[in-house]
Order: structure tokens, then C-alpha cells, then sequence
């Protein structure tokens, strides 16, 4: 059976035209100028809008703790 009304190829690649994927837009941390994803916390220094909402030296001793840890269990 044929489809009576079909939609040529043309027509449906117009209609997915505005799928295509965006590239990711960067801009400079205000407090320490490292690029950064737009409305997210600064990676580097943990800052967002002008006030510091993560403690990145907790956040690092944290994770060397941790991998400490794991370090010595492994070799038990």
C-alpha cells in the first residue's frame, strides 16, 4: 500500500533542521579568568555570580582521603 499523503525526503530534512547539535559556549570565570561552562560553577575555583558556593580545597583534600584509603585497602 502507497501512503497518500507522504512527506518527500526534502521535506523532512527541513523539518529536522533544527536538530542538529550546538557546540558548547565558554566564557571567563569572573573571579580567577579560567573558561567555564555558562550558568555553572567555576571548576577551578568554585565560584558562581561573584560568590563562592564550593569549597574546592575541601573538595580535593576530600578526594586524595579517599583515594588514600582505597590505596591501603587494596594492599591489605
Amino acid at each position: 500500500m502507497v501512503v497518500r499523503m507522504r512527506h518527500t525526503k526534502s521535506h523532512t530534512k527541513n523539518r529536522r533542521s533544527h536538530h542538529a547539535i550546538e557546540a558548547t559556549s565558554f566564557s571567563k570565570c569572573e573571579n580567577c579568568q579560567e573558561l567555564k561552562r555558562r550558568h555553572n560553577v567555576c571548576v577551578s575555583c568554585g565560584f558562581y555570580r561573584g560568590m563562592k558556593v564550593i569549597d574546592m580545597i575541601k573538595k580535593v583534600e576530600k578526594k586524595q582521603k579517599k583515594a588514600k584509603a582505597k590505596k591501603v585497602a587494596e594492599g591489605k
